[in-house]
């Protein structure tokens, strides 16, 4: 790609994060999401340091401010009223001065705040910031321990498929079963109203979605009890490589500050987190696979969650087999990565994370593979990603085999996973 357009595409990805910025935080798309969401904020931070170091920092310490007590820091912050999304705070009801939703996402935090340190032009800046933020999300990985890995297997588990970020991915359906739908206060649904219906999660999906929020509403939203409460509960190796490979970040980055209490513990979680992985590992499948804490048996499905590992310090036989499972795929469609097998008759091409293909995965698993010396296949997902772009515009996400845009359109973290893109490839 020449440098001109490469400028090109830089300047129309400002343009849509500098749309949806908010001041202190950015909204993932207008319309659609109208509210702060976790892991969005944390990786638009990568993008915003492009063209305002400040406002990158503010992007993470906006959602930090409304961390819970117990460390927990949650997935929606709804700053504004807005009516234009289901569920709003009227369905969580979590009583928290600034209303949140009582449930949490990936812990990118770790990774993101490390990249913006290392990264920094401002190096006193960084400084202040990255040590204001420390603690905090020192605080979260704890809780991630103690609330959702009772038995300290080193593997945390979800109890709700949306803090997964995947929300509706073909991984959750067996345990999702156990989900009740009775009881369900009536909802009408926002989401569709922006996008095609036919991209999105179904409406018995959201009847459970919304069950198991109305069950913690229940029990006050108390996460020393909520794990066990929950008939769904999967330990999901994508969301536990995000959150080992945080781990290992914020150790480095703690030890840079002269912290040595945060980086020993956040070391020892990462050691023992990757030991635990190799629970999850397919031969069949090369690549990890999720598993169903309440049956104790692993789930055949084989998505992009378990490709994902690719972005911790797995060891380098994973690594190479994750790299080979890429190009088998790149075989089947016509971009990378699809967020389910093509091969699978599950697939669904068009519909959310049933197969589409989605730019920050793409990010997290070439990050991880580049680091591993898989350059080729790393390379392959850039290219995949940048063409998306350039035939397609900075949508949620897109079918793999066509590469149409779906979902909602300008999207925040898909322009500022592009400026990632391009800046590593420059």
């Amino acid at each position: 790609m020449t440098a001109s357009a490469t400028n090109d595409i830089i300047a129309r990805a400002v343009e849509v994060l500098k749309e949806n910025d908010q001041g202190a935080y950015t909204v993932p798309t207008k319309g659609l999401y109208p509210f702060q969401w976790n892991w969005d904020s944390c990786l638009t931070a990568l993008g915003l340091a492009h063209y305002d170091e400040a406002r990158a920092w503010t992007e993470i310490e906006t959602l930090f401010a409304h961390q819970w007590p117990d460390g927990m820091v949650p997935h929606i912050v709804f700053h504004v009223w807005n009516d234009g999304y289901f569920p709003g705070p009227e369905v969580w009801r979590t009583g928290r001065p600034t209303a949140t939703s009582g449930i949490t996402q990936p812990a990118v935090a770790g990774f993101a705040v490390r990249r913006l340190f290392d990264r920094a032009r401002d190096k006193t800046l960084a400084r202040e910031r990255a040590s204001a933020l420390l603690p905090k999300i020192d605080a979260w990985h704890r809780w991630f321990y103690e609330t959702r890995d009772p038995k300290g297997e080193g593997l945390v588990a979800i109890i709700h498929p949306w803090e997964s970020g995947r929300d509706n991915s073909i991984d959750w359906d067996d345990a999702f079963e156990r989900v009740p739908t009775e009881g369900v206060e009536p909802y009408i649904r926002r989401d569709t109203l922006h996008a095609d219906p036919a991209h999105r999660p179904t409406r018995e999906q959201y009847d459970r979605y919304i069950w198991l929020v109305q069950h913690f509403r229940g029990l006050g939203w108390d996460n020393a009890r909520l794990h066990d409460a929950s008939p769904f509960q999967v330990v999901d190796p994508g969301f536990n490589a995000i959150l080992i490979r945080a781990a290992a970040d914020l150790a480095d980055l703690a030890q840079a500050l002269g912290d040595t209490a945060i980086a020993a513990a956040n070391r020892a979680r990462a050691e023992k987190g990757l030991a635990a992985m190799e629970r999850l590992w397919s031969d069949a499948q090369g690549q990890y696979l999720c598993l169903d804490r309440i049956t104790g048996k692993r789930i055949d499905s084989a998505s992009v969650g378990g490709i994902l590992p690719a972005f911790a310090a797995i060891p380098t036989a994973r690594a190479q087999a994750l790299a080979a499972t890429v190009e088998r795929l790149a075989a089947n469609a016509r971009y990378v990565v699809p967020s389910h097998d093509p091969g699978d008759p599950r697939f669904d091409a068009k519909r959310y994370w049933r197969g589409p293909v989605w730019l920050v995965v793409n990010y997290m698993i070439s990050d991880g593979l580049a680091a591993a010396g898989h350059n080729d296949a790393a390379r392959r997902i850039t290219q995949s990603s940048l063409d998306l772009i350039r035939e397609s515009g900075f949508a949620e996400y897109y079918d793999p085999l066509t590469g149409e845009p779906l979902g909602g359109g300008r999207f925040t973290w898909t322009a500022a996973m592009v400026i990632e893109f391009l800046r590593h490839a420059s």
